[in-house]
């Protein structure tokens, strides 16, 4: 059934990527729960080595797992490390839902990403949409690998009865994000722009594309809410999207972060870069009914992400 009241108070509870962005909002967020957090450092367990995370899960048992460790990147990480993103994604997901399996966790969450879904999908995305047309070619690969999770999910599920479900996250920025120049995503690639721009004095900064492109943004620490909102109230083999439900411009997106940031120059696009999807906006209604709502705006989220920048919180892994 939908609607499953699962009780975390007592539980240990790993957190798979807990060092970056999204896993350590989750780690953050479940400080509030009273759970035993249960971690491992990549450096000693390689999520993509099948014998460790399998000796790993049988010496450490966790009963929750949120799978959120994942090789992510921008536009040009995921066009260019293409066999990276497919092998690395489905290798995490395998290995881990498996020893989740193999060894009793009452319940696991496999996080996905809206890219999931076909490049010209209806929009708003409903979670139905999946598999019902081509992808991005752009991010193909990683789609793929995240698509390949939320059915081993479904079918854990159906086969042997695990309580594994999947949810959708949109586009997420926040403390913990990858600033990188080349690889990073669109939040904080236009943050540490407008930024080294603002310090230097530039007087115009171009921004990748037409401009025209539609995209959703969730703050962080809000998509670790509503996982565990989630996780405590939700068990189906259906997704979940998770957004906001609004979505905005790229060229609106760029003027917002620059007045965050305190940037008064020019802004120029530059249409001979990839757009990516027209547009990508989740339909948030399933989550809604399920009694959860984003809180922060985007200028607040943006401010708290800028914060978080210049006091040079370490990048996701």
């Amino acid at each position: 059934m939908a609607n499953a009241a699962f009780e975390l108070k007592g539980k240990s509870v790993y957190v798979a990527g807990h060092r970056g962005m999204v896993g350590s909002a989750l780690a953050r967020r479940l400080a509030r729960e009273d759970v035993r957090l249960v971690t491992v450092d990549r450096r000693e367990v390689d999520l993509c080595n099948q014998a460790a995370v399998f000796d790993w899960f049988a010496r450490t048992r966790p009963q929750v797992v949120f799978l959120a460790a994942a090789k992510v990147g921008g536009i040009v990480a995921n066009n260019t490390l293409r066999a990276e993103f497919i092998y690395d994604n489905i290798a995490i997901a395998a290995n881990v839902i498996q020893a989740a399996h193999q060894n009793g966790a009452e319940k696991l969450m496999f996080l996905g990403s809206s890219c999931i879904y076909p490049k010209l999908a209806p929009q708003p995305l409903r979670e139905d949409s999946v598999l019902t047309g081509p992808l991005e070619p752009t991010n193909e690969p990683y789609a793929i690998a995240k698509i390949a999770g939320i059915k081993m999910a479904e079918a854990y599920r159906a086969q042997y009865g695990s309580d594994f479900i999947s949810v959708m996250p949109t586009n997420l920025y926040g403390p913990g994000d990858n600033y990188h120049p080349e690889l990073s995503h669109v939040v904080a690639a236009l943050i540490r722009r407008f930024h080294e721009a603002k310090v230097s004095g530039a007087k115009s900064v171009v921004v990748w594309g037409t401009g025209t492109p539609r995209r959703e943004f969730l703050y962080v620490d809000d998509m670790a809410d509503a996982c565990v909102h989630l996780m405590k109230t939700y068990s189906s083999a259906e997704l979940v999207n998770i957004g906001t439900g609004e979505d905005i411009t790229i060229a609106e997106f760029a003027r917002v972060v620059a007045a965050v940031v305190g940037y008064s120059g020019e802004i120029a696009f530059d249409a001979s870069r990839p757009d990516g999807t027209p547009r990508k906006l989740l339909d948030v209604s399933r989550l809604a009914r399920l009694g959860w709502h984003a809180t922060t705006s985007l200028e607040d989220g943006l401010k708290r992400a800028y914060a978080a920048y210049q006091a040079g919180m370490p990048v996701s892994a």
